[in-house]
């Protein structure tokens, strides 16, 4: 089943244009299912796997035969899974060069792609990011008449009300398309268990070949007990083993197959703020959540605030948000700092706020860098109190618009 996807709008746009078109973001985030899609409605269109081992070699080891095959007579070429070509982007240049045709690919690790592709491309490609679910596309989803009003109106306290069930699920299992139509919770479950699994399979030992997975698997589940926190090199290091080389080395590979992201600090002030310690996030709750084997529901957590703050880390992500936080040497600290079109805003987000109220941190950031707006998000509504909003937590996306 299709399910329409936000980034779908943006790819058309382009499809006239003779650029190459890569789409890449983690695996089984819907990337093949959203080419095929346009695939589908295209005429004279070719589409090609590279898991299928006879295409990538014939791509790889005699690529003039590959374009009489595959290129003449064509319109539109449609590579998936990109990133088994040893050679891609030099590849991929010499058709782009020699040949006219429009070719979209797609890939679920950006180092291979940045590796192989974008240093022969420079010029010939745009670069896509899919992510798994934002909460608005799975709200429409699941309650297209519930997301049309939220779209058009404030939202009420019955409308929140009823949103929230829909925001607290998503929050548990996260984004990813096979889970979002799984039909129970255990069946969820299952399908995050593969795609954790999946994960170490493809894209560690087939793509990348790392050996030291289970060190690795370590790592990421230190990583997922800590996100929101500023990360301790030597707590890491003491867990799974790596030196301090290596954990920067592994931690750059869960940022580029799409686990994790670091938030740096937003600083203008080195002497009285904090400019290298670095936090972490995961790409999708439900990711993490299968890491750290807990599924219970949102009100009986005691990571709520963890699990609030990782949402709002992972919306800004999906809308290709630096995220980044603020922190004094004195211990100041707002949650995440936007720097957009020339604005800072500041964002708070409270797991739990009965009254629109600030925290001294929040007031110090605002009377230094005096933005013209400033949200604190929480699961309620509230009036605004001078330039701060105060709104639901699951209206991110809406605010940044």
């Amino acid at each position: 089943m299709y399910i329409k996807r936000i980034l779908e709008r943006d790819i058309r746009r382009y499809l006239d244009k003779r650029e190459i078109i890569a789409v890449i973001g983690p695996r089984q985030s819907g990337k093949t299912t959203l080419l095929r899609q346009i695939f589908s409605e295209l005429k004279n269109a070719v589409f090609l796997d590279f898991e299928d081992r006879e295409t990538l070699e014939l791509f790889n080891d005699d690529i003039k035969s590959f374009i009489d095959l595959y290129v003449k007579k064509h319109d539109y070429l449609f590579i998936d899974e990109f990133q088994y070509a040893k050679d891609g982007g030099k590849q991929l240049k010499y058709i782009y060069d020699s040949q006219n045709i429009k070719i979209l690919i797609s890939g679920s690790s950006a180092t291979s792609l940045s590796i192989q592709s974008i240093k022969y491309l420079v010029g010939r490609i745009f670069v896509f990011y899919l992510y798994p679910f934002s909460f608005e596309e799975y709200l429409n989803y699941k309650e297209p008449k519930l997301y049309s009003i939220y779209l058009k109106r404030k939202p009420t306290k019955p409308i929140i009300e009823r949103i929230i069930p829909y925001f607290n699920e998503f929050c548990v299992f996260g984004g990813y398309p096979r889970v979002i139509l799984a039909k129970d919770n255990e069946e969820k479950e299952t399908v995050l268990k593969n795609i954790y699994n999946t994960y170490f399979l493809k894209e560690i030992k087939e793509i990348l070949n790392i050996p030291d997975d289970h060190r690795l698997s370590k790592l990421i589940h230190a990583l997922a007990l800590q996100i929101g926190n500023i990360i301790n090199y030597n707590e890491l290091s003491s867990i799974t083993g790596f030196n301090y080389k290596e954990l920067l080395n592994y931690m750059n590979v869960l940022e580029k197959t799409f686990i994790s992201r670091k938030s740096q600090p937003f600083h203008t002030n080195k002497r009285t703020e904090l400019v290298k310690s670095p936090k972490i996030f995961f790409i999708d709750n439900g990711f993490r959540n299968v890491v750290i084997k807990n599924f219970m529901a949102v009100g009986m957590r005691t990571d709520k605030g963890m699990l609030y703050e990782n949402f709002i880390a992972t919306e800004l992500i999906k809308k290709n948000v630096d995220i980044k936080y603020w922190r004094t040497k004195s211990k100041a600290e707002v949650d995440f700092v936007i720097e957009s079109k020339g604005r800072i805003i500041p964002l708070e987000i409270k797991s739990e706020l009965n009254r629109a109220k600030f925290t001294p941190s929040f007031i110090s950031f605002i009377e230094k860098y005096k933005p013209k707006k400033a949200l604190i998000f929480s699961e309620k509504l509230m009036a605004d109190k001078n330039n701060v909003r105060f709104r639901p937590i699951f209206s991110l996306s809406k605010e940044l618009s």
